[in-house]
């Protein structure tokens, strides 16, 4: 997946924005199969332990029955059609995830290759607090970010000052 680019300023801010909630040594379920940047908060000390790829829209039972200080969901809900499902099972009392923002100058991502890599929400702001809220998590930080490119052309330039990224911290309520 990051074969030809490599998220270093996302990967920065996320890792930047974990550290300042959660306590080095933190155990935690990171929604996903094992990727880059489950091996950055295993370098700087949390207990990291992946999902195994299963279908969290159908298949919750990894959230359900696990034990941890945390779950991390890093740019996985915009691929579920059922979010609220995955996001009431969670057992730990705590959650931190990222999603990226609906752009207006640009449509959902849908790649032609892989069934697993297309975006079914792209969420704005407020859509992801409401969902948060109504499967039962209190927002206690959030940050959003811009994701600019190197390219030219007016959807780059609006990448440079249009948050891309929107990152919570939550509690079980």
């Amino acid at each position: 997946m990051y074969e030809k680019t490599f998220p270093n300023k996302r990967f920065a801010r996320t890792s930047k924005f974990l550290n300042e909630v959660l306590p080095a040594g933190s155990s935690i379920l990171d929604l996903g199969v094992e990727n880059p940047f489950s091996e950055i908060m295993k370098t700087e000390g949390f207990n990291v332990q992946n999902t195994s790829g299963e279908d969290l829209d159908t298949n919750t039972k990894a959230v359900i029955h696990t034990d941890v200080d945390a779950v991390t969901a890093f740019e996985i809900f915009e691929h579920l059609l059922a979010p609220f499902n995955v996001l009431s099972d969670i057992n730990a009392t705590k959650l931190v995830a990222s999603i990226p923002l609906k752009l207006w100058f640009s449509p959902a991502y849908q790649s032609k290759t892989d069934k697993w890599d297309r975006h079914y929400h792209e969420f704005e702001d407020w859509q992801f607090d409401w969902l948060l809220e109504k499967s039962g998590w209190i927002i206690k930080k959030r940050e959003k970010f811009t994701h600019p490119v190197k390219k030219i052309g007016f959807r780059p330039l609006l990448r440079l000052f249009t948050p891309r990224y929107y990152l919570i911290y939550a509690e079980r309520k």
